[in-house]
């Protein structure tokens, strides 16, 4: 039987190294902060915008009210409906976040977990 070892590395947040997984998701999702998405973004080559930051913003409430990660279907009518059809777009959404569009990178960034079916 071949196991799959799970990696973690770590991004540094000022004099703290916090544990990520191989993929940069926050073991430790209390440990989450503006500080550590900046640090996170910098190391996978995003400068955050304002843009950046409601979205962020929005998949952190959206999770602390449902207890799940918001669907990219239910990004895309949020944000057409908050900016516009242009900029809610899942096209859009998706230039924002390049790795792994905003359900995956948006939800590193967010300090959220792994979506479903994630490997």
């Amino acid at each position: 039987m071949t196991t799959i070892a799970s990696f973690s590395r770590t991004v540094r947040v000022g004099d703290r190294a916090l544990r990520t997984d191989s993929e940069g998701y926050l073991e430790n999702r209390d440990e989450w902060s503006e500080d550590f998405a900046r640090a996170l973004a910098r190391e996978e080559g995003l400068e955050l915008t304002p843009e950046h930051w409601e979205v962020i913003r929005f998949l952190r409430e959206y999770y602390q009210q449902h207890g799940v990660q918001a669907q990219v279907r239910v990004m895309v009518r949020h944000f057409t409906q908050a900016w516009d059809v242009r900029r809610g777009s899942n096209h859009h959404l998706h230039d924002l976040f390049p790795v792994g569009g905003p359900q995956k990178q948006g939800n590193r960034l967010a300090g959220l977990l792994r979506t479903k079916g994630e490997h």
